[in-house]
C-alpha cells in the first residue's frame, strides 16, 4: 500500500556529493519514520540514516556521521539523503526504507524502495 521510489544516484569523484530523493505514495507520509540502507558487493545491507516519523531526532551511522545529512518534506512526501565529501567506500546500491511511527533506528522497516546506485570513484 506505500510505495517508495529513490532517485539522484549516479556517478562521483571522491570528495564529491549527491543529493538522493525518495518518493512516497500510498501512505500517509507523515506518520512513518524514513531511513536509507545500503548495500555494497559482497557485504550486508546496512543502515545508513533514519530520521523519525515526527522528524525531531535523526540518527546516522558511524561511517558517515559528519558527512551525510536526512531530512524529510512532508508536504512533498519525500524524504532526502545529502551526501557530501564521498568516498570509494560509499559505492552501494542505496535503498529507501519507511517504519510506521517509527524512530531513526529503524531495524526492520514496514516497506522498501527497489534502490538507486551511488558509485564512488577514486
Amino acid at each position: 500500500q506505500v510505495q517508495l521510489v529513490e532517485s539522484g544516484g549516479g556517478s562521483v569523484q571522491t570528495g564529491g556529493s549527491l543529493r538522493l530523493s525518495c518518493a512516497a505514495s500510498g501512505g500517509t507520509f507523515s506518520t512513518y519514520a524514513m531511513a536509507w540502507f545500503r548495500q555494497a558487493p559482497g557485504k550486508e545491507r546496512e543502515f545508513v540514516a533514519g530520521i523519525s516519523w515526527s522528524g525531531g531526532s535523526t540518527y546516522f551511522a558511524d561511517s558517515v556521521k559528519g558527512r551525510f545529512t536526512i531530512f524529510r518534506d512532508n508536504a512533498k512526501s519525500t524524504v532526502y539523503l545529502q551526501m557530501n565529501s564521498l568516498k570509494p567506500e560509499d559505492t552501494a546500491v542505496y535503498y529507501c526504507a519507511a517504519d510506521f511511527r517509527g524512530g531513526p533506528s529503524i531495524k526492520v522497516p514496514d516497506y522498501w524502495g527497489q534502490g538507486t546506485q551511488v558509485t564512488v570513484s577514486s
